[in-house]
């Protein structure tokens, strides 16, 4: 999973831990480790969701300012399906 470098760091320090993507079909799996800096992302969870349930606040656990602001972000080339990644940083040894 690949992140603006301006969320990069709140996620590497835990106060962001979810994801919103619109995709073709996942490209991530859930306890998939992807590489970001010095350390992983580890998908916790994988969830199909729909326009309906971006709620403002969920934009906001996401990182981003509003709805509109994360889906400028969120969409991946021609994807329509939605889904929510929970994950954590998994700090190197």
């Amino acid at each position: 999973m690949q992140f603006s470098k301006a969320l990069r760091q709140r996620v590497k320090t835990g106060e962001i831990t979810c994801s919103i993507r619109i995709w073709l079909k996942p490209r991530v799996k859930v306890s998939g480790r992807y590489k970001l800096e010095e350390g992983f992302v580890v998908v916790d969870n994988l969830i199909p969701i729909t326009f309906e349930d971006i709620t403002p606040a969920l934009a906001k656990q996401s990182g981003f300012l509003g709805v509109i602001d994360l889906l400028k972000t969120a969409r991946h080339g021609r994807g329509e399906e939605i889904y929510l990644v929970e994950f954590h940083y998994e700090h190197p040894n």
